[in-house]
């Protein structure tokens, strides 16, 4: 790894539009010691001409806050990114063709690791067999994590490796069963394959304009090692970001590993796909009610102790179950230690899919950060989509509900809980704005706000993810076409031009439009990422 050494240098950018709430008609930006030091029109940027080590012609290009994805699980993607990747597999067949083809291409592989099967998507919906698995490998060790990363089917060899210790049944793994073939398997990637798979995620998050990504990591997830490695790579190499939350109960450990919070994923329940989600009532395709992880008590246990140490308490929890034990345990530790206390903590739950207007009401009231994924809904939304097969319709329709949770006040950030769903900022925030049940659409700006300030106010950082003065140089380059600016009556348009509401434009993203392509990403003042040919 080599140690940052290049000073950061004063830039000036001209001649394209910055999107800055100090000047809704900005089009140069002054970066200097790794701050935006000034925002403006064009006439003005002459006077700083000759004050700057650089000047950057945009040619009309779009300048915005980087992006922060709140969600990552960095290793993973980048070994999504550089291995075997099953989300576009059209069938059952097709996935394990695919496999067959990879053991082929891996003879040297320990264990062979893939991603994104979803036999909900494949005609008679069902998952590899371990049989055929064992055949399309060739006997050796292979774990393939569902989209969701709840549960992963395995080769015959694979649970060899944990004798005694997991169950033999046919059947994706899951809970306990799946969390031990997940350690078992990750703990055969070597720390050279591991630090390359993380630096190829940060690498294609800055290419996507991403400035940020909070990982989140855990003992259930990934490891110490991981983790420990991922921050100190981040801290040695330029690039984006990295924000840890290490998902343990012992806050103690949380803290000596670097994390900023014992929050991400501690898992109060699991995933709807793979039937672990904790509901109230039972599955539309399955008789029982998923699985709870932790109780009240252990809620508001973990949220006191993480108050009083000053770190961020978070959860995982997407059933409606899950996020009424998450409400109850906030609430009981708010009686103990005051409610001024827990809100200033700015605790986290993360995916928080199935809400109600009670629980939309309690994440306002107890100062609740709702870190959600957009693009679970463009995936698995609409009539005929996953969460109808597994809810029913009329449940389906009430899950993710952004509009009422902004109404309600509630601080909102977004991600893509990737390798779930890909990293994929501006898709992020059509999805939010062309939500699949249009009652939980919002605005294109309140999306982007989410997904830019919303993930520095996520950790405790009110002065950044915006363009103007003092704040952080973390932005983006962008080509798009023309800026727009959502009206506030969609009875009048959805979409309006008109300059004189001096509201900065964002592009356009409605269905079927082409979204920007990132030029250069900076974090800091320095620039992480440029596009070959630019």
């Amino acid at each position: 790894m080599s140690e940052r050494t290049e000073p950061v240098r004063t830039v000036l950018l001209r001649r394209g539009e910055v999107h800055s709430p100090a000047d809704p008609f900005a089009t140069a930006m002054v970066v200097e010691r790794g701050q935006v030091a000034w925002v403006g029109s064009e006439g003005a940027a002459d006077a700083f001409v000759d004050g700057v080590d650089e000047v950057v012609d945009l040619d009309g290009a779009l300048v915005t806050p980087a992006f922060t994805d709140a969600h990552v699980h960095t290793t993973a993607t980048g070994l999504a990114l550089t291995g075997l990747d099953l989300s576009g597999a059209p069938s059952l067949e097709d996935a394990l063709g695919l496999v067959r083809e990879f053991a082929a291409a891996r003879p040297r592989d320990r264990v062979l690791l893939g991603h994104g099967w979803d036999a909900a998507r494949w005609p008679g919906g069902r998952p590899p067999t371990r049989a055929e698995l064992d055949a399309a490998t060739g006997g050796r060790p292979l774990y393939l994590s569902r989209i969701d990363v709840h549960s992963a089917v395995v080769t015959t060899a694979l649970l060899d490796l944990v004798p005694g210790r997991v169950t033999r049944e046919d059947r994706p793994l899951t809970a306990d069963d799946h969390h031990t073939v997940r350690a078992a398997a990750l703990a055969a990637v070597t720390p050279l394959q591991r630090a390359d798979a993380q630096r190829a995620a940060l690498a294609h998050a800055a290419s996507l304009g991403i400035g940020t990504v909070h990982e989140c990591a855990g003992p259930e997830i990934s490891g110490e090692d991981d983790f420990t490695g991922l921050l100190r790579l981040a801290a040695e190499e330029d690039g984006p970001r990295v924000v840890g939350y290490w998902a343990d109960r012992d806050i103690d450990r949380a803290r000596q590993l670097g994390a900023v919070g014992a929050a991400g994923d501690l898992f109060v329940d699991g995933a709807l796909g793979s039937h672990t989600a904790c509901l109230h009532q039972h599955y539309a395709d399955a008789d029982h009610t998923g699985i709870a992880y932790l109780d009240v008590d252990a809620v508001a246990g973990h949220v006191a102790d993480c108050t009083e140490a000053g770190l961020q308490a978070g959860f995982h929890a997407i059933g409606d179950a899950a996020v009424t034990t998450v409400v109850e345990g906030v609430r009981a530790a708010a009686e103990k230690l005051g409610l001024a206390r827990i809100r200033a903590a700015r605790h986290r739950v993360e995916h928080a899919e199935m809400l109600t207007p009670d629980t939309v009401a309690a994440f306002a009231e107890l100062g609740l950060t709702a870190s959600v994924q957009p693009a679970f809904d463009a995936l698995w939304g609409g009539e005929d989509g996953m969460y109808a097969q597994r809810l029913g319709a009329e449940r389906a329709r009430t899950l993710n509900p952004f509009a009422a949770l902004l109404r309600a006040g509630v601080p909102l950030t977004f991600g893509s809980d990737s390798p779930v769903t890909p990293l994929d900022p501006w898709g992020t925030v059509r999805a939010a704005a062309f939500h699949r049940t249009p009652e939980h659409r919002v605005s294109v700006r309140a999306a982007f706000t989410a997904h830019t300030r919303g993930g520095w106010r996520a950790v405790g950082r009110d002065d950044a993810g915006v363009l103007v003065p003092g704040a952080p140089a973390d932005y983006a380059v962008w080509r798009t076409g023309d800026l727009v600016v959502q009206a506030p009556d969609d009875r009048v348009a959805r979409w309006s031009t008109d300059p004189r509401s001096g509201t900065p434009g964002l592009p356009d993203l409605g269905p079927g439009s082409e979204l920007p392509v990132c030029l250069r990403t900076v974090v800091g003042g320095r620039t992480v990422f440029v596009r070959p040919g630019e």
